[in-house]
């Protein structure tokens, strides 16, 4: 029997979502008919409080690839710049705040991805 996996059983913070609705739109992830591991970050792993033995690629995939364990996610609202002109209205286009989970050093720590589904900044894309 397969244990739980431990990015999963992770503590999840809402720290962006306390901001207020103002800084993000919640998102779905892209459903992929093929996942492959290219890297694993171990560092992070024994950062978290959690033993790089313990976790497997499998469950990097499970978490990370098939978005697996998480409600919704987070596209980032942001403003600035685009092509010389100022824009009130930018953010994620095709990635998301998977979610933030503190250390054991006390620091805020963000997964991210990028290139996981549309956004309401996708480009000619409509959020899921």
């Amino acid at each position: 029997m397969k244990q739980s996996n431990p990015l999963l059983s992770l503590d999840y913070e809402p720290a962006i979502e306390r901001s207020g609705d103002d800084f993000f739109d919640r998102v779905s992830a892209a459903q992929f008919p093929q996942h492959l591991l290219r890297f694993r970050n171990d560092d992070i792993l024994s950062q978290l409080g959690l033993s790089p033995s313990s976790v497997t690629d499998a469950d990097f995939i499970e978490a990370f690839g098939k978005f697996q364990g998480r409600d919704s996610f987070l596209a980032l609202r942001y403003h600035g710049y685009q092509f010389g002109e100022y824009n009130p209205f930018l953010g994620d286009g095709r990635g998301f705040l998977y979610g933030q989970v503190r250390g054991i050093d006390g620091e805020l720590y963000d997964f991210g991805t990028k290139g996981s589904g549309t956004t309401p900044y996708s480009r000619g894309a409509m959020a899921g």
